[in-house]
């Protein structure tokens, strides 16, 4: 304790990280004061949106903006989709795989095209999300027309407004602006997640408290084994060969390459969460009765299928986003240059093979785990756990803050230690999760 209370007084000591904290702090606070603002169009007190299923997920990551019709209901959500989007652009599209590797100008360019991706987005999805507010609600002296001229026209403003707040933490606040602004959103729903859960097991005959602690304490287990699980590594010996210049020699040590069992971090639960919610957008245009069965499948989140479909998306992606940012060919180059080799494996080729056997073995057993993560809040349900409170069990919503909590104080230590200041944990370093939602904006 005192030794937390003396870092907290070494942080207050360095005025650009105190400025830094306050500044993302504001910004929060501006973020959250705009998720209880209302469309104009809709009145408040008459409003009553159901967040069942998977409308329940994207009401957490919302920070229950989604629930509340507000300004900002549709959230930051789109223009993940969109920067998912290009990604995979980056991959398929020569034209995008240029601008990748231009260096500033192209990643100016990349955002540009995803802002713009952005709005088209949310001009389908507006609309799409005003069909879930109940026609008792809407304010009768607007007229249709306007009502959704202004709607659509305030939700896309209110995205795009939580982007450039992203980009301002980013760039003036302590970093990770995009994952923040998640995260706040999520955290601001588990005090209320909490309490309703704890008033469901004081209703409930037979050891209503009990079996609370009981929950309390697994979801406890559930974060440590998450912290694992982003902070695991594989460490791969590196020998640096022996220079004598002077009277002085350089190398002849060995060194480490941390390799992240789960390097492509929280990303791909968001690319399948993205991608598996897509149906339930297109079930509000389609009323045929087949069309409506297959979209019912995927709109539970304790049904097989959505599970399967989530986990399976889930391996996938991780072997996809884990092979398009980690480049083992590079890594044997830059190993070669600098005079290092992996003990009993010769530099260049022979190095590049073995890390990238090394990557799919490793790949393997951490995108099983973070599938069965993924849908742990689903057995949670299952067990008879409120819904609310069941998000916290495992998929994105813990992921994500167990990510950009690390993430965030590794970034107040990194400003600690260049400043001679003990860091947040004096026996270890604070190892951040690669391949994160802000690493990947």
């Amino acid at each position: 304790m005192k030794a937390l209370i003396e870092t907290l007084k070494n942080i207050y000591k360095i005025e650009e990280l105190r400025s830094r904290i306050m500044y993302t702090l504001m910004i929060l606070v501006i973020y959250r004061l705009g998720a209880h603002i209302v469309l104009p169009t809709v009145d408040p007190i008459l409003l009553d949106i159901k967040t069942e299923g998977v409308l329940g997920i994207i009401d957490i990551f919302s920070g229950g903006a989604f629930s509340r019709a507000s300004v900002f209901a549709l959230g930051i959500m789109p223009y993940i989709s969109a920067s998912i989007v290009i990604q995979l652009l980056g991959v398929a599209v020569p034209y995008f795989q240029r601008l990748q590797k231009e260096g500033e100008s192209g990643r100016r360019r990349i955002n540009q095209i995803t802002r713009w991706l952005t709005i088209v987005i949310l001009l389908v999805q507006a609309p799409s999300y005003l069909t879930i507010i109940p026609d008792n609600a809407w304010i009768p002296t607007i007229t249709r027309f306007w009502r959704l001229f202004l709607s659509v026209t305030i939700l896309t403003s209110g995205t795009m407004f939580i982007m450039w707040l992203g980009e301002r933490i980013t760039d003036k606040g302590i970093g990770n602006g995009i994952s923040l602004i998640i995260m706040i959103g999520i955290i601001a729903r588990f005090p209320f997640a909490i309490v309703t859960e704890l008033t469901s097991r004081l209703e409930k005959a037979g050891g209503g408290l009990v079996m609370f602690l009981v929950e309390i304490i697994f979801l406890f287990l559930v974060f440590v084994v998450s912290i694992l699980l982003v902070q695991g590594t594989r460490r791969i010996p590196v020998q640096y060969a022996k220079r004598i210049v002077g009277n002085k020699q350089y190398g002849g040590v060995r060194q480490y390459i941390p390799l992240k069992v789960n390097a492509a971090g929280v990303m791909p639960i968001i690319f399948a969460q993205a991608i598996v919610m897509l149906p339930l957008s297109f079930a509000r245009n389609v009323t045929a009765d087949s069309a409506s069965g297959f979209i019912a499948a995927f709109a539970n989140p304790t049904g097989f299928w959505y599970n399967f479909t989530n986990a399976l998306l889930i391996v996938l992606f991780t072997y996809f986003y884990t092979a398009i940012t980690i480049n083992p060919t590079q890594m044997a180059e830059d190993m070669k240059k600098n005079g290092g080799f992996v003990p009993g494996v010769k530099p260049g080729r022979k190095t590049a093979e073995f890390l990238d056997t090394i990557m799919s073995r490793i790949t393997l057993p951490g995108s099983l785990f973070l599938a069965i993560v993924a849908i742990m809040p689903a057995f949670a349900m299952m067990a008879g756990i409120s819904t609310g409170f069941a998000y916290f069990y495992g998929g994105t919503s813990l992921l994500i803050m167990v990510g950009v909590v690390l993430d965030t104080l590794q970034q107040i230590e990194s400003h600690l230690l260049m400043r001679h200041y003990d860091g947040l944990m004096k026996s270890g370093r604070i190892k951040g999760r690669a391949g994160g939602i802000a690493s990947a904006m």
